[in-house]
């Protein structure tokens, strides 16, 4: 299909999130990201717009990004309509040293939806996708529980196909706010997303590494506004979850996804090798258990990098 336009996105999604007090979408900017920290920090005196867990989020989305960060900084690049570019900034009931496991359980909230979307793409278009465990399953062939299952989350917050990425989350504090009539103070956080729409094998070939990309996966009829509400609903329902019970109510969602299960992997940050092991799931933080010789060591969530050992001589992905 066509690529939507940056007013239809804008008005197909705010006809479709009320939960969101303000939605743009441009054609090109810097990082969206940037833009919504910039944004918050600009707004940090003004007072919560409402007691409403949720309300006054935000989201902005552009078709190009100049300036695309991944983790730790790498370089995040797109074609103009090959990747989807979109970034949420939400308010969150807790305290930035309460914040590690937000980055897993994001992903997890990802990579259900993207699950669901695989499986039955009329139906989760229809509804919203907010609590994937609780819901009554329904009817899936094996050929499309197979296909969904193909996705999984690799610790932190990437999304792959198989061993194929997929989507890279980068989740970034703005800062702390006071809440509204007391001394408690809520953390702002900006939560963004590069999802690949198509070119997934040209990508595989210039990155000498496995990239995939929706089309390949949903096939060409896939609605990137769609997408983008599903993902968007569900990051609000997550942080709202997660500001009352953190991160143990993702904490066996994770381990239905989790790519490196039992795999052996080496932890690196910033391109030094930190410790080499075998993952073990999370604990009930978030952070990553990997089992080294010494005992089973957490590895916080934050600039490291996960891989398989077996493809230590590719390249780090973002």
């Amino acid at each position: 299909m066509t690529f939507p336009t940056p007013a239809a996105f804008e008005s197909e999604l705010k006809n479709q999130l009320n939960g969101f007090s303000e939605i743009q979408w441009v054609h090109a900017t810097g990082s969206t990201n940037t833009d919504l920290v910039e944004c918050v920090k600009a707004s940090r005196g003004n007072a919560p717009q409402s007691d409403t867990p949720g309300r006054g989020a935000l989201l902005r989305g552009s078709h190009q990004q100049t300036a695309g960060r991944g983790r730790a900084g790498r370089p995040w690049a797109a074609a103009e309509g090959a990747s989807l570019l979109f970034s949420c900034a939400f308010e969150v009931n807790r305290r930035i040293t309460e914040l590690a496991g937000l980055s897993p359980a994001i992903g997890v909230a990802t990579c259900e939806v993207l699950r669901a979307l695989i499986s039955h793409p009329k139906q989760a278009s229809e509804q919203r996708i907010e609590q994937p465990t609780e819901q009554p399953p329904l009817p899936q062939t094996d050929d499309t529980l197979t296909k969904a299952n193909r996705l999984k989350l690799k610790w932190p917050n990437d999304i792959q196909w198989g061993d194929a990425k997929l989507a890279g989350i980068l989740i970034e504090s703005a800062g702390l706010r006071a809440a509204s009539g007391d001394t408690a103070q809520s953390s702002q956080v900006v939560i963004g997303i590069g999802l690949n729409l198509r070119n997934g094998a040209i990508l595989s070939a210039a990155l000498d590494r496995p990239v995939a990309d929706w089309t390949e996966i949903a096939g060409s009829a896939h609605d990137p506004i769609v997408l983008v509400s599903q993902i968007a609903h569900a990051w609000l329902h997550t942080v709202n979850t997660y500001a009352v019970r953190g991160f143990s109510a993702f904490q066996a969602r994770f381990a239905a996804v989790d790519v490196l299960a039992g795999q052996g992997v080496n932890t690196f940050d910033q391109g030094r090798l930190l410790l080499t092991g075998t993952a073990q799931g999370v604990d009930e933080q978030g952070q990553l258990l990997v089992n080294t010789p010494t005992g089973i060591v957490p590895v916080f969530v934050g600039d490291v990098s996960v891989r398989s050992q077996t493809a230590q001589g590719r390249k780090q992905n973002t």
